[in-house]
């Protein structure tokens, strides 16, 4: 037996040495091959613990969709408890409008010598819609808010009400759409019939929470007479420069006011038996105060607004049975109101402002 044989053959110098350089190379490599796919995923690690844990859940069983996608929205909310962004949050999820728009300006000149034409508000209003909606983009309105005019032969002062109404309603941040109710015919003008009408009307078309009942001849002088409902109706022009801008008398409730839906259905909306000028405005009163409501009204600076002057309308004569309707409010309020209202719509047209709809409401009886 050779001695060679029993004796193992000597290492090769440096074969350690090697072993531990070949280690340090490998470990450098992952160490780069991690660092560089850290850096391309923008740090974002915990992008691997949601791949590991659904490959994981591959092997246990089928997981949802929504179980993996709430598993991988919360690996990225959890890196540095950052909170999600605007851009995270489902589409059409805005936060609720602030109480106080802080849009608004305040006093505003009201001039009604300016030239104006529906097609430079259209223009200048390009997020109000076809046939006079608009809703806020920015958050979601504190209330739905109908606007109903009662209208006749009225269209230069429709002008002037759109042209100014619509940037306040705006900055005011309402949910809101505009309907002109016209009166059809050479009848007597009704306005509280065609106040009952465009409630019923603009319900056909939206969810609305509060309804504006406006003359189109009045323009609010400031924006925080703010156009919307209250816990009380609201009577919003309450300083006109028609009366020295103060109040005819204290139960004086014409020209601009504000009523929610439970509100009107309470007074059983407005009388549709006032034909001519005057009286429904005293009536409207009396059904409010004898539902235990009150009228709530802003300040006499807020509340300032400008009449357009002119010369009373064709078939608006004083209504000569106002007193002896007045009288008999409380008796007659249960049966002539909106359950009672008959008309027939004709019409119903929408154009870039304002929605049109005329309708015959009847003639006066003899």
């Amino acid at each position: 037996m050779q001695r060679g044989s029993l004796i193992p053959a000597p290492a090769l110098p440096g074969t350690s040495l090697q072993k531990a350089c070949k280690f340090l190379v490998a470990f450098c490599a992952l160490h780069l091959c991690v660092t560089l796919v850290y850096y391309v995923s923008g740090g974002e690690l915990s992008i691997f613990q949601y791949f590991m844990e659904h490959q994981q859940h591959q092997y246990r069983g089928p997981v949802g969709k929504s179980a993996s996608l709430n598993r991988f929205q919360s690996a990225l909310s959890a890196q540095g408890n950052a909170t999600p962004t605007e851009e995270s949050k489902p589409k059409g999820e805005l936060p609720m409008c602030p109480e106080t728009s802080p849009l608004l300006v305040g006093p505003l000149r009201i001039e009604f010598t300016i030239s104006v034409s529906l097609e430079e508000m259209r223009q200048s209003n390009t997020e109000v819609r076809e046939g006079g909606r608009y809703t806020p983009k920015d958050c979601t309105a504190l209330q739905k808010v109908a606007l109903i005019i009662p209208f006749r032969n009225r269209d230069q002062h429709l002008k002037y009400w759109l042209y100014y109404l619509h940037p306040i309603l705006q900055r005011q941040q309402l949910d809101y759409g505009v309907y002109v109710i016209n009166q059809d015919g050479e009848n007597t003008f009704n306005r509280a019939k065609l106040l009952n009408i465009g409630y019923a009307e603009a319900l056909k078309e939206y969810d609305y929470q509060c309804f504006v009942f406006s003359d189109v001849d009045l323009i609010p002088m400031d924006d925080r007479n703010i156009y919307k409902c209250y816990s009380q109706p609201r009577h919003l022009s309450v300083s006109m420069d028609k009366f020295g801008f103060g109040l005819p008398y204290n139960q004086y409730f014409g020209g601009v006011s504000a009523l929610s839906k439970e509100q009107f259905q309470r007074i059983n909306g407005f009388p549709n038996n006032y034909w001519g000028w005057g009286g429904e405005d005293d009536d409207i009163y009396n059904r409010i105060s004898s539902r235990g409501m009150s009228i709530s009204r802003p300040d006499g600076v807020t509340g300032k607004c400008r009449m357009i002057r002119h010369d009373r309308d064709d078939k608006n004569d004083p209504n000569p049975k106002r007193f002896d309707l007045i009288a008999h409010t409380r008796q007659t309020m249960n049966v002539d109101g909106i359950n009672s209202v008959s008309y027939k719509v004709l019409r119903v047209e929408k154009f870039p402002m304002y929605t049109k709809i005329t309708v015959d409401v009847g003639s006066p009886p003899r």
